[in-house]
């Protein structure tokens, strides 16, 4: 898993490249995207700073059961080193976009603490499609993703841009140099599920 991490931050940081966007610090969404955000640091020639510290005593956000409880959460769950943030453009990676809930609070916490612009990129391709082997994803209205451009998905979070992984590029991340897995499940970003299911739409 970060061995793919790794390699899902490059391949991410070629990407950023190609859409001739600039930005000055990449700063990771803890804890998940910081071997990702680390990476394409690297790959990009740019700082990688810890602007966003958490607090450990809140769960999951994407798994609690209301809005109201997933909003609150976040406010409590990150706060920000202003510093690392004041008159920069930022490039922030998570490791997903779900409902952009979270995305826009932590957007919102970049431009409070200072940012000059906010770049978030995330190291998975749209999340489109629900999930109905056990992760809380259950339908597709749910998704800031469903219907939406990169652009309408970045002003639906507040960001200057959203930039998303390919597919490609992840299957390519997660399947290289393991010859013991063929194929893995992209259900959530292509809709192509590997067993019949009846999916719901609302």
């Amino acid at each position: 898993v970060y061995a793919a991490r790794i390699r899902m931050g490059e391949r991410l940081a070629e990407t950023f490249r190609a859409s001739g966007l600039a930005a000055d610090v990449v700063i990771p969404v803890p804890d998940s995207a910081r071997t990702s955000a680390l990476a394409m640091a690297q790959a990009l020639g740019l700082p990688y700073r810890e602007g966003l510290v958490k607090n450990r005593y809140v769960g999951r956000t994407f798994i609690m059961p209301s809005e109201d409880e997933r909003q609150r959460s976040v406010r409590h769950k990150l706060n920000s080193i202003d510093e690392e943030f004041r008159g920069k453009a930022v490039l922030l990676v998570d490791d997903s976009i779900v409902r952009g809930n979270t995305s826009r609070q932590i957007v919102q916490l970049a431009k409070s603490a200072g940012a000059r612009k906010v770049f978030f990129a995330s190291t998975a391709p749209p999340l489109v499609h629900p999930c109905v082997y056990g992760i809380d994803m259950s339908t597709r209205r749910e998704f800031v993703a469903r219907g939406r451009t990169h652009t309408e998905v970045a002003r639906e979070i507040e960001a200057d841009a959203v930039i998303y992984q390919e597919l490609s590029d992840l299957t390519g991340a997660v399947l290289e140099g393991q010859s013991r897995i063929k194929t893995m499940c992209t259900a959530c970003f292509s809709g192509r599920y590997p067993v019949a299911v009846t999916v719901p739409d609302e």
